[in-house]
């Protein structure tokens, strides 16, 4: 009785210290949605059996989310038996906060839910894969507005359930839902109300997390449709250019990378990357290169230091790229093919047969200095790696894990 009290009260704690948190943003990937977590004094090689596992929370469900930390809660998404997806919040030693549904999920192949919640501002924002949008308060999950997208724009569902880790930039809230009219829109964060509207290429949408990219005073949204890459205007939603990227089954799953001047869009199935030279004004693109060798399904990539870093899918190997030419530069076969990030020197790379390991990009061979397997979850090793506050957290279908990787 001592013991659930004290759970009771700790709950209790954070419900009320999730009021205080209201400037915090969490969201796919990271600070800037480019996988790079700044810490620091973390351990640079593990145990045998694995960095310690502080504890594992195993009532998720089916789903692919990641983990959105913040100071006090850690937000996530998972999917009930009855196929409905929801939000989860937990305190930072595993205890659930509460869980609210937010619609029906894709149930069929590769079930369960698709997209990481985004916690912005004392709010959530996530999307179910039949195109519900709703708009969460963080204290308690109660729904402050939702639209559902296909009813009310005209958006277009995909082969296996539109997926989109959404995004803001001021006070737009941007949404990839595949229209013929309403292609890629802007909504007020406050209230969901349309700010603008773009027909884009008129293309379906296709798993892709956009990224908002600065050139002087314009920011430029990028997102990728069915077969093209998207530059819009993200005040206006003007379509400045466009560029052809198909592949076999229009999975365009990754977040592009932007960096002076120069844009790295890349997808799986053998179509590989591109890198695209973007005009001073951000009106117009110039193809510099193309590589068939990084043809990550979903994995990400990692820019670090002129060089990109990921695995391939029809390639099934990790990949080292030069970013000015787009030479391969190594490639390794050290785990199977999955998800990357980075932090304190060191890439963190988790792949799809179920091990997570840390390379030093500066040994130049993508050998493994350590690596476990995951113990707990069911069905598909897809969720990206987050690491928050020394803490590496590990999702695996129905499971959350998290590990103390802290050198101290």
């Amino acid at each position: 009785m001592i013991m659930k009290k004290y759970v009771l009260l700790t709950v209790v704690a954070v419900v009320m210290q999730i009021s205080v948190q209201a400037q915090e943003v969490a969201q796919w990937r990271g600070e800037n949605r480019d996988g790079k977590y700044d810490e620091t004094n973390l351990l640079k090689e593990w145990p045998e059996e694995g960095p310690k596992l502080l504890w594992h929370y195993d009532e998720l469900g089916p789903g692919h989310a990641s983990a959105a930390v913040t100071k006090d809660v850690i937000y996530t998404a998972g999917t009930n038996d009855e196929g409905n997806g929801f939000v989860i919040a937990l305190t930072h030693s595993g205890e659930k906060i509460w869980q609210k549904e937010f619609g029906k999920e894709w149930m069929e192949d590769w079930d369960g839910t698709r997209s990481t919640p985004l916690i912005h501002n004392g709010k959530i924002y996530i999307m179910s894969s039949y195109g519900k949008l709703v708009c969460m308060n963080t204290t308690d999950g109660s729904t402050i507005w939702k639209i559902d997208l296909f009813e009310t724009f005209e958006g277009r569902n995909i082969k296996w359930g539109v997926t989109e880790n959404l995004l803001i930039d001021d006070e737009k809230l941007f949404v990839t839902l595949g229209g013929i009219e309403n292609n890629v829109i802007a909504l007020n964060k406050g209230n969901g109300k349309l700010i603008w509207s773009s027909k884009g290429k008129e293309e379906v949408s296709a798993y892709c997390s956009p990224a908002i990219i600065t050139l002087k005073d314009k920011k430029i949204l990028v997102t990728q449709t069915a077969s093209s890459i998207l530059g819009l205007d993200a005040s206006n939603g003007e379509l400045l250019w466009t560029h052809p990227h198909p592949n076999k089954w229009f999975v365009q799953a990754n977040t592009p990378i932007f960096h002076e001047g120069q844009l790295y869009c890349f997808s799986g199935y053998g179509k590989g990357g591109v890198m695209l030279q973007l005009s001073e004004d951000g009106n117009s693109i110039t193809e510099l290169w193309t590589d068939t060798k990084l043809d990550s399904k979903m994995g990400g990539a990692i820019l670090l230091d002129g060089r990109i870093y990921g695995s391939g899918d029809k390639n099934r190997k990790w990949v080292c790229l030069d970013w000015e030419t787009g030479e391969e530069l190594y490639e390794s076969t050290m785990l199977k093919v999955g998800n990357i990030i980075y932090t304190d020197g060191l890439l963190y790379c988790y792949g799809t047969g179920g091990d997570v390991g840390i390379v030093d990009p500066k040994t130049n061979d993508f050998s493994l200095i350590s690596s476990f397997e995951v113990p707990y979850g069911e069905k598909y090793h897809w969720a990206h790696l987050v690491i928050y506050d020394k803490k590496l957290y590990v999702r695996h279908g129905t499971s959350l894990m998290v590990y103390d990787i802290s050198a101290e």
